[in-house]
């Protein structure tokens, strides 16, 4: 049986934004802790697997040369300091946010590759720092490099998926994401998020550019968006982008901040809604013949319940019913 694949770069804990930045180290804690406490459910479905380490190449099929010299500069002044240094209004880097952030893009090409050889069914990659905010020459909302785009373009490169799907549901826009692929007709890019938010992009009027009109989908909710109306805009909005799309790999930007709750959200989400769109995505692609699929996480700065929020996506993608949510995590 191939099973679902888990991934978390031991670099990626140490990236050090400081314990008042709402990306802060915790966040990786409670995750890592909350899959553990689950494994009992899944011991048998999903399994560790080792994280990669990405090249040079990779990163410039997205991002400018300069753009990647910028962060390593600004990581080695850090290093230097001993502490924390800004790279903008609310993006921070560490001694160790080069190895963090190149390692979790790395486990994200290391699982994209295992699941399409076949040697795993899916993957779950506990990516961080986020990357769907960073464009191809800046680096921005919390991210350094795009590991999504990354992914899509690697995995184009290496002959594995001639075109892809990336579905973005974190509670703020992925214009970084939209900015790469805006031209481009064989990545399709949908994204649901809380407008008016930030970055402030996202418009249902966002559709592309030349070839590759069409192929960008927004969906704008507001804050407060119930979350049976969520989930029906999130089904519709799926059946255009497979559509479009035809995808031969789908690849999921894993935020989890549009849970009610969150410091930076307003949506109401619950962690089985997660689930739930999680099997709606693997239900499409399997219709498809085309199965694939790799999820990467993104936003969720409520740690307890960003956990919570993972272990339901990797139960739906280890096909493992959702947890009780009136029992402790790992009991149900």
């Amino acid at each position: 049986m191939s099973r679902t694949a888990f991934l978390l770069h031991p670099a990626s804990a140490l990236h050090d934004t400081g314990w008042g930045h709402p990306e802060h180290q915790g966040r990786l804690r409670a995750l890592s802790s909350t899959v553990g406490r689950d494994m009992l459910a899944l011991h048998d479905r999903v399994v560790p697997m080792v994280p990669g380490e990405a090249e040079l190449d990779d990163l410039l099929r997205v991002h400018t040369r300069p753009h990647v010299d910028t962060v390593r500069d600004a990581v080695d002044q850090a290093a230097r300091r001993g502490e924390p240094v800004s790279m903008g209004a609310d993006t921070v880097v560490s001694a160790a946010s080069w190895d963090a952030a190149v390692g979790s893009v790395g486990s994200a090409l290391a699982a994209a590759g295992a699941v399409a050889r076949g040697e795993r069914a899916n993957a779950f990659v506990a990516t961080r720092p986020p990357g769907h905010h960073a464009t191809p020459d800046r680096a921005m909302g919390f991210c350094l490099f795009n590991t999504v785009a990354v992914t899509a373009r690697w995995l184009q490169h290496h002959g594995h998926a001639e075109r892809v799907l990336i579905v973005d549901w974190d509670v703020h826009h992925g214009n970084g994401t939209q900015d790469v692929f805006w031209r481009d007709p064989t990545v399709t890019f949908l994204s649901l998020h809380q407008s008016p938010w930030y970055p402030g992009t996202g418009a249902r009027s966002e559709r592309g550019e030349g070839a590759g009109e069409g192929f960008t989908f927004n969906v704008e909710l507001p804050a407060g968006t119930s979350r049976e109306v969520y989930r029906a805009r999130f089904e519709e909005a799926l059946d255009e982008a497979f559509e479009a799309a035809r995808p031969d790999f789908v690849l999921v930007s894993a935020g989890f901040d549009a849970l009610a709750g969150d410091p930076l959200g307003g949506l109401l989400l619950e962690p089985e809604d997660f689930h739930a769109m999680t099997r709606a995505v693997m239900a499409r692609a399997e219709r498809t013949g085309n199965s694939r699929l790799v999820a990467l996480l993104e936003g969720g700065y409520d740690p307890r319940r960003t956990g919570l929020a993972s272990v339901a996506v990797l139960r739906a993608l280890a096909g493992v019913e959702p947890a009780d949510p009136t029992l402790p995590a790992g009991a149900g």
